[in-house]
């Protein structure tokens, strides 16, 4: 059985997906062992109750410095002895000893098709904004491993979208997460969960 923790900090529609995977079978051999949120307020923690999931918040505010929070943020995180972490939304730069610590067993889903529109700066409707600018007419989203650069881990799961030309932020990032994100976020943890990726020379392999 995976054990996974969720890491979020908004309304969490990409941790329902997962939620929803799990409950459908479209996710084997997983658990949800917790959901950390940087955020207080992420609507995330509610579905996570909701679901009887244990719920944690550790937010910078609460810390002197930064880190204190990113120890207090790591000791959380390891109190629920993850077999993988799952970024699901989570606008929180990860220190460094926890991606070594987690190296390759921390993905995130990003709403672009890696390697454009990512790293420093692109996150959430600044992804499409900068799609639609662009004028591109595919884009998609991408589930990979992370690494101590920004969106730059082994790509393990991409998902093409059509642009159209009525299209408007909000309406891309909305197409988007409901036809690629939430379909690949949890196929690729099934992936995880029953031992079909492995990384090798930098890059993620499916097997199986």
């Amino acid at each position: 059985m995976l054990n996974i923790v969720v890491c979020v900090s908004g309304g969490g529609t990409n941790l329902q997906a997962i939620i929803d995977g799990i409950q459908d079978g479209i996710i084997t051999n997983t658990k949800i062992r917790a959901v950390i949120s940087n955020n207080p307020g992420a609507y995330a923690l509610e579905r996570a109750k909701q679901h009887g999931i244990e719920g944690a918040c550790i937010s910078p505010k609460q810390y002197a410095d930064r880190e204190s929070f990113n120890q207090a943020f790591m000791q959380k995180l390891g109190s629920y002895q993850p077999d993988l972490v799952v970024l699901a939304g989570f606008l929180v730069v990860l220190p460094e000893p926890m991606i070594r610590q987690y190296r390759n067993r921390i993905i995130n889903v990003h709403p672009s098709l890696i390697p454009s529109f990512c790293g420093t700066g692109y996150y959430g409707l600044k992804v499409h904004e900068g799609a639609l600018e662009r004028g591109v007419k595919v884009t998609g989203a991408t589930v990979h491993f992370v690494d101590e650069g920004t969106d730059t881990g082994p790509i393990i799961l991409q998902h093409p979208v059509m642009v159209e030309d009525s299209d408007t932020p909000k309406a891309l990032q909305q197409r988007v997460m409901e036809q690629a994100e939430w379909k690949i976020l949890p196929q690729a943890i099934d992936l995880i969960a029953n031992g079909k990726v492995a990384v090798e020379g930098g890059k993620a392999i499916i097997c199986g």
